[in-house]
């Protein structure tokens, strides 16, 4: 079932059987105030089950730097704003991964990590990325990395 996000009212709808539920949550809400305040868009997100091609698409992605998550995914949020197609994953141990893929501009595709407050690095990424650290109102402490998509996809 969709779930439209409210970025005022942060909710774990969707993400309580993760062990960082308010954290991600927090994270989720501080993409959909993201996505409004840039796109004028809602931003909805549908269990995994719900979008199992976007799934396949950003792991097809991920498959260029070998990179496989172990973690279950949770929700799916998949968006095609102007000129962007716009995936993000949101995993049970409090990763979220966006697949940013510009429709023209293919020097603008990049899969951005963030790591919710309060989760260690996922083995799978760790040595591979160096994370930077950002605060948000919504997420706490916020630490990303992203890489630049080589192929087409």
């Amino acid at each position: 079932m969709a779930y439209t996000v409210d970025f005022k009212t942060v909710s774990t709808i969707g993400l309580e059987s993760s062990p960082v539920a308010a954290a991600l949550a927090g994270l989720r809400a501080n993409e959909a105030r993201y996505i409004w305040n840039k796109y004028k868009e809602p931003y909805i997100t549908y269990p995994a089950a719900e979008k199992p091609d976007s799934l396949a698409w950003v792991n097809e992605i991920l498959a260029e730097r070998d990179l496989q998550i172990s973690a279950k995914s949770l929700e799916v949020s998949d968006l095609n704003l102007p000129d962007l197609h716009w995936v993000e994953i949101y995993y049970q141990d409090g990763l979220v991964i966006n697949v940013m893929y510009s429709l023209s501009d293919p020097k603008k595709r990049a899969v951005g990590f963030k790591l919710s407050d309060g989760m260690a690095v996922p083995t799978e990424l760790e040595g591979k990325f160096k994370f930077a650290r950002q605060k948000s109102k919504l997420a706490g402490t916020i630490r990303g990395s992203f890489f630049v998509i080589k192929g087409s996809h």
